[in-house]
C-alpha cells in the first residue's frame, strides 16, 4: 500500500497539465457542493469550499491538480484500496504527502460542516476522531457511524422527494437545507437542531422504486449519449444515474451493455 500511494503522489507532483478543482469536478454532487458556500453566507458563515479526495487528500477547492480518476469505493473500477482498512492507510500516506490541510486543523479555525459518504468517513476515521476532540462545533451529514465532538445528521433518502436530485448529491442538498435552519452563527445551535429535527420528521418519505425496464437498445442508446457528454465516466455511477432517472436494469446486464458499447466506439 505505502509503496503504491508513493508512486501515485510522485504521478500527481510531477503532472505538467493542471486545472482548478473548480474545472475538474463534474457532476449533480460537485454541482450542489459548490452552491454550499452560498448557503452557509446567507446563514452568516465566512465558508471556504475544501474536498476530501481520494487522490488528493484534503485540498482547498481552489488547488490545481492533474485529470485523474479514484475512490474510496472499493467495487469502482477506480478503487484505490480493495478494503476499508486499506482505505484508512491509503487516506494517512496521502495526507502525509499532498493534502494540503487536515480536519484538526480546519476545526481549530472555527465550524466545520462535513459531507461524506460511508465509504469516505470510513476512511478518514482517524483524522475525524481528531477533529471531533479539537472542534469548537462540527457537523457531518452522511458518514458512517456517531463521532465524539461531532453532531451527526444520517443520510435520509426520504427527504429527495423534497430536496430533488440525485441520491449521490442528497447528503449535500441536506447540509444546505441544515444551513437554512441556522441562526446566529451557529452551526449546531439547539436552535437548529429542533427546527432542522422537525422538518425532516414532517418531510420524510419511503421512496418507492417502480422504475421502468428498458430494452437493451435503449440501454444502450442511454449509455452512448452519457459517454458523449462525459467520457469518463465510470460503469457504476452511469448505471446509479439510470436508476435515478426511474428506470431499471440489473447489474449484470448493464454491465454487459457497458463493455460492448464502449468496445464498439
Amino acid at each position: 500500500m505505502k509503496e503504491r500511494s508513493t508512486l501515485w503522489k510522485e504521478r500527481v507532483e510531477n503532472a505538467t497539465r493542471t486545472h482548478s478543482l473548480t474545472e475538474l469536478y463534474r457532476g449533480d454532487h460537485w454541482t450542489q457542493s459548490r452552491r454550499l458556500t452560498a448557503a452557509a453566507a446567507k446563514a452568516g458563515f465566512d465558508a471556504q469550499l475544501w474536498v476530501a479526495s481520494a487522490g488528493l487528500g484534503l485540498q482547498p477547492v481552489s488547488a490545481m491538480a492533474p485529470s485523474y480518476a479514484a475512490t474510496f469505493s472499493t467495487r469502482h473500477a477506480d478503487s484505490v484500496a480493495s478494503s476499508a482498512a486499506d482505505g484508512v492507510q491509503w487516506w494517512q500516506h496521502l495526507q502525509e504527502g499532498v493534502g494540503r490541510a487536515t480536519l484538526p486543523g480546519l476545526g481549530q479555525g472555527g465550524p466545520v460542516l462535513l459531507v461524506l459518504s460511508e465509504v469516505y468517513a470510513k476512511a478518514m476515521e482517524a483524522e475525524l476522531r481528531a477533529l471531533g476532540a479539537v472542534a469548537s462545533e462540527a457537523l457531518m451529514v452522511g458518514g458512517v457511524e456517531e463521532i465524539p465532538g461531532i453532531q451527526r445528521v444520517a443520510s435520509d433518502a426520504g427527504l429527495r422527494h423534497a430536496l430533488g436530485g440525485t441520491l449521490t448529491s442528497l447528503n449535500v442538498r441536506m447540509a444546505a437545507s441544515w444551513l437554512q435552519h441556522c441562526d446566529d452563527r451557529r452551526l449546531t445551535s439547539p436552535a437548529a437542531n429542533d427546527s432542522w429535527r422537525k422538518w425532516a420528521a414532517s418531510t420524510s418519505k419511503p421512496e418507492q422504486h417502480n422504475r421502468e425496464p428498458m430494452s437493451d437498445e435503449e440501454v444502450v442508446a442511454f449509455i452512448k449519449e452519457q459517454i458523449t457528454s462525459s467520457p469518463g465516466i465510470s460503469r457504476t455511477r452511469l448505471l446509479r444515474a439510470l436508476r435515478d432517472s426511474g428506470r431499471a436494469c440489473e447489474q449484470s446486464r448493464f454491465a454487459g451493455l457497458f463493455i460492448r458499447t464502449r468496445g464498439k466506439q
